[in-house]
C-alpha cells in the first residue's frame, strides 16, 4: 500500500501516461494541432487575443474540459478572487509586490535549467545573473533589481523545451485549479516540479500541506495585483472556454518558437 507522501509523485505519473501517448498520436499527423501565434503557465490575461478566430485544436476532451473550466471559474469568483480582495485592502501594495517578486525569484532555478537546456545561453545568463542579484543584495528576492530598460529573459519552462526539440502539444486539457494546459505541458508541469523549490522533493522537501499553502498564498498574491481582466475576458467573449483555450494554445505556441 503506497504511503501518503507518494501518492503526489502516483498521480504525476498518471499524468504522464495520459500525456506521452497523446503527444505521439499528434506528432504522426493523426490528429490536428494548434499552429497559431500566444497564456503561459501564467495567466497574463491583459495579453490575450482580441477575437475568438478559430484554431485548429485538438480537443477531444471538451465535455471534461468544459466541466474543469466550469469547476476552476467557480473556485476563482467564488473562493480566490474574494479572498485577494480582502488581502488587497489589508496588504499595501509594495508589501504585495514584493510577495509577487519572492515567488517569481523562487521559480528561477525552472527559468535557468531550460534556457540551458535550450541551448540559450544568453538566456541562461540574464536568468542566473538577475537570480544571484535578488537572492543577494535583493533580500531573498523581495526586490526585483531589474531596470525596467534591460533586457527582459523570456521565460523558459520544460513544456516550451519540449517544444524547442519538436514535441507536438498534444490534446488540450484543463485541470483542476491549474487550469489551461495540454499533454506536451502537463509532462512540463511534472518536470518542472521537481527543479521548482516548493514542490520539488530535492529542496526544502515541504508536506503537501504546506506546498498547498505557498502556492495558494502565491495566487491569492497575484489575484491581489490583477486588475480583473479575467472579468473582461467573461464579459466581452461570447464563449470564455473557447476564447482562454485559444489563447493559451496561441500563446504556448509563440513561445515555442522564439
Amino acid at each position: 500500500m503506497p504511503s501518503l507522501k507518494m501518492m503526489p509523485f502516483l498521480v504525476v505519473a498518471a499524468w504522464l501516461l495520459l500525456a506521452i501517448p497523446a503527444t505521439a498520436i499528434a506528432a504522426d499527423g493523426e490528429a490536428p494541432v494548434s499552429a497559431g501565434p500566444t497564456a503561459g503557465l501564467e495567466r497574463d490575461w491583459t495579453q490575450l487575443p482580441a477575437d475568438e478566430q478559430e484554431l485548429e485544436v485538438w480537443d477531444p476532451l471538451e465535455p471534461f474540459n468544459r466541466g474543469m473550466f466550469w469547476f476552476n471559474d467557480k473556485l476563482y469568483f467564488y473562493a480566490l478572487k474574494p479572498v485577494a480582495k480582502g488581502y488587497r485592502v489589508v496588504t499595501p501594495e509594495p508589501v504585495r509586490e514584493s510577495v509577487g517578486n519572492f515567488f517569481h525569484n523562487l521559480t528561477a532555478p525552472v527559468r535557468i535549467v531550460n534556457s540551458l537546456l535550450q541551448l540559450k545561453v544568453t538566456n541562461t545568463l540574464d536568468e542566473l545573473t538577475l537570480f544571484v542579484a535578488n537572492s543577494t543584495l535583493g533580500l531573498g528576492g523581495l526586490f526585483d533589481l531589474r531596470s525596467e530598460d534591460a533586457r527582459q529573459p523570456a521565460p523558459e519552462d520544460f513544456g516550451q523545451t519540449l517544444g524547442n526539440y519538436g514535441t507536438p502539444p498534444g490534446f488540450y486539457l484543463v485541470l483542476p485549479v491549474f487550469g489551461s494546459t495540454n499533454a506536451r505541458d502537463a509532462v512540463g508541469l511534472v518536470a518542472d516540479s521537481l527543479t521548482a523549490p516548493i514542490p520539488s522533493p530535492y529542496y526544502a522537501k515541504l508536506q503537501a500541506v504546506e506546498i498547498a499553502g505557498l502556492q495558494t498564498f502565491d495566487t491569492v498574491n497575484g489575484l491581489s495585483l490583477d486588475k480583473d481582466s479575467y472579468e473582461a475576458v467573461k464579459r466581452e467573449s461570447l464563449d470564455p472556454y473557447l476564447f482562454v483555450r485559444n489563447a493559451y494554445m496561441q500563446q504556448r505556441q509563440s513561445r515555442v518558437e522564439k
